[in-house]
């Protein structure tokens, strides 16, 4: 049996689905399987994925039924001792499961080894780097505060983990991967591999650009978190829920500028204030968030777009010519 199952559900991704495929059988750790969990999918997905010819890789066809749900149909394939996750747009580096692996071999009190994850565009060309967040040992009460882990497809799991809390939670239609990873935290260790091997793409069509359906169901899975967290911790929702605002603010600036995105995540924004007034005193921020409101609700989507992207080579043209300090000792 294979020592890795990476689990990839996929519906209708026939423009990403082989890129992603090969990611996983280029990784350098290679006793593995890939499960591909075809979620119902109605263009050429299916046709696309049969075309590998790696013995390693394996098809499920189901009806759809969701990420939760597929995810949960790959688990009750998989053959191996531990579990990655993978949606079908994104990819790995080449050294991202051997690199994870080694960790929790390494650290055998932890059942989930995790990344850094860096953003690239709908071509697949690096777009940002996200939080590298480093945490170790027990993360619960961090993981709380944000999902720094970011997305569903990055951690290696063990398989007895994933086996003792269940599956994914069908109820939610997003934010059910931050669910998985608080149940997880909640009784076992996490170890960090602080390298960016997780390369999340940014698609306009993808489901984390609906903001609105990103707050609904990030709220109730805040619900649900914190119904379940202790008394000791209840402390933390408003800070978690602000958190989630200053994350839901600037999801709203991505794609084509429009002004009902502007005026979104002016409201995302003040949500996040009321919720943890101290985030007016980080005043790059505030004006940061003022002013792409302004630009993105008061000009036209061509030239907000424009006044945006002209704004970001001033401030990285500023970074570049600022002198870097030099201390002196006598």
């Amino acid at each position: 049996m294979p020592e890795i199952s990476v689990i990839i559900p996929v519906f209708n991704g026939e423009k990403t689905i082989q890129e992603t495929i090969q990611s996983v059988l280029d990784q350098s750790f290679t006793d593995l399987e890939v499960i591909v969990i075809n979620d119902g999918s109605q263009d050429s997905t299916l046709s696309i994925v049969s075309t590998i010819t790696d013995p390693r890789v394996r098809v499920f066809s189901y009806e759809n039924a969701g990420l939760a749900n597929s995810r949960n149909r790959g688990f009750s394939q998989a053959t191996g001792e531990y579990v990655s996750f993978l949606d079908a747009d994104d990819l790995w580096t080449v050294d991202k499961l051997e690199a994870q692996y080694k960790a929790l071999q390494a650290n055998p009190q932890a059942a989930v080894a995790y990344s850094w994850v860096d953003y690239i565009d709908e071509s697949g060309k690096f777009f940002r780097s996200a939080s590298h967040t480093t945490a170790n040992g027990d993360v619960y009460e961090q993981l709380l505060l944000n999902n720094f882990l970011e997305n569903g497809s990055n951690p290696l799991i063990r398989r007895q983990a994933l086996a003792d809390v269940g599956g994914f939670d069908s109820q939610l239609a997003s934010s059910e991967d931050w669910d998985m990873w608080l149940r997880l935290a909640a009784r076992y260790k996490f170890v960090a591999v602080s390298s960016p091997q997780v390369l999340y793409r940014k698609s306009s069509h993808s489901m984390s650009c609906n903001a609105l359906k990103m707050e609904a169901e990030s709220l109730r899975m805040l619900d649900k978190a914190f119904s379940q967290a202790p008394q000791a911790l209840q402390h933390l929702k408003r800070n978690s829920t602000a958190n989630l605002y200053h994350y839901l603010t600037f999801k709203s600036f991505e794609g084509t500028p429009k002004r009902k995105n502007g005026l979104l995540a002016a409201r995302f924004f003040c949500s996040a204030i009321a919720n943890n007034p101290s985030m007016l005193l980080s005043w790059k921020t505030v004006l940061r968030v003022l002013a792409k409101v302004s630009l993105v609700t008061l000009l036209p989507p061509e030239q907000s777009q424009s006044a945006i992207k002209a704004a970001k080579r001033v401030v990285r043209l500023e970074r570049v010519k600022k002198p870097k300090s030099i201390s002196t000792q006598s």
